[in-house]
Order: C-alpha cells, then structure tokens, then sequence
C-alpha cells in the first residue's frame, strides 16, 4: 500500500497538462480576453479525514479534463492584478480501496489567474455540480448515487516562452474535493 501511495503522490505532482489552443500561442498581441486553454489533470486520491463520521478512506485515481476562455484582461494594480475565466471542468473517479467503485461529474467553474508574476501564473479555482456514482450501499458516508461536487484548487503554470505562449505548460495543483 505504501508502494501505490507514492505512485499516486507522484501522478498528483506530474499529472498536469496544460494545452493552449494555437491560436492564442502564436497571437502575439497582450489581450488575454478570449484566450483558451484546454487541459487535463491526471492524480491519485488519497484520503484525508478530519471527522469521526468520515470512516472510509478513498484511494483511487482521477481524470479531470477542462476547457476554459479568459473574460478579461487584467483588473488591477499591483501584485493581484488578475484575469478571470470561465470554463468546465468533468470528473472521472475511480476507486479502488477499500472497494472498486467509479463515478462522473460535471461542474462550471471560475478561475483567478494572477498576471503579474510575468511568466509564472499562479491561479485560484474552484467550482461545484452534479456527479453519478455507484458508491450507494458500498461506501458507508453515500446515501445514493446521486451526490454534489464542490471543489477548490491552487496552482501555478509557468511560460516557456517569453515571446510567445507554449502550447505546453508545466501544471502543478493541489485540490480538495
């Protein structure tokens, strides 16, 4: 168990890719309104339980692609000058501790992408929607398999380029679900 902990903490820091559409790669012009990035994010879960009532402990793996399109350009001054986008993002979760379960979502999320840290762009995200699963009866927490995905992330791309984006960034995230 030890051995696949350590898979999944390396998928969760490698896992991320991050593609930009050639159109906005080879578009020299400073205007990030209408710029978009599809992406994916690749990890493990692993549990981490703050509550009594939180008995089962998840491992498994996750797949989360996204699209997403910048609605402004930078609002501000100052180090938190930012650009917020609107996008979606799916949910493919597979369980495979302490039972083989799977589930599906969706949700619309809203992203803050910090600009003035030149080419390293740290961001804030998050967003919430349905999701499928077929936990009912086998995970003690799911009283169907109907459930709600709300979630919040963290992270930073970095530009390979200076003169023009790189249609692939480094991706590092950590998430709560």
């Amino acid at each position: 168990m030890k051995c696949m902990s350590g898979v999944y903490a390396v998928m969760m820091l490698l896992g991320g890719v991050v593609w930009v559409s050639p159109a906005a790669a080879e578009d020299p012009s400073s205007t990030l309104i209408g710029r978009q990035t599809v992406g994916v994010v690749v990890g493990g879960m692993s549990p981490i339980r703050v509550m009594e009532g939180q008995s089962s402990k998840l491992y498994g793996v996750a797949v989360h692609p996204s699209w997403q399109i910048a609605l402004t350009d930078p609002i501000g001054e100052g180090w938190w000058s930012g650009s917020v986008a609107l996008g979606v993002e799916a949910a493919f979760l597979g369980i495979t501790e302490p039972v083989g379960a799977y589930g599906i979502g969706i949700t619309p999320k809203l992203s803050y992408t910090l600009t003035s840290f030149g080419s390293l762009q740290p961001y804030l995200e998050g967003g919430g929607g349905p999701s499928w699963t077929n936990f009912d009866g086998r995970i003690p927490e799911q009283g169907s398999d109907f459930n709600f995905l709300v979630w919040g992330g963290a992270g930073a791309t970095y530009d390979l380029t200076v003169e023009r984006r790189s249609p692939f960034q480094p991706h590092l995230q950590w998430r709560h679900r």
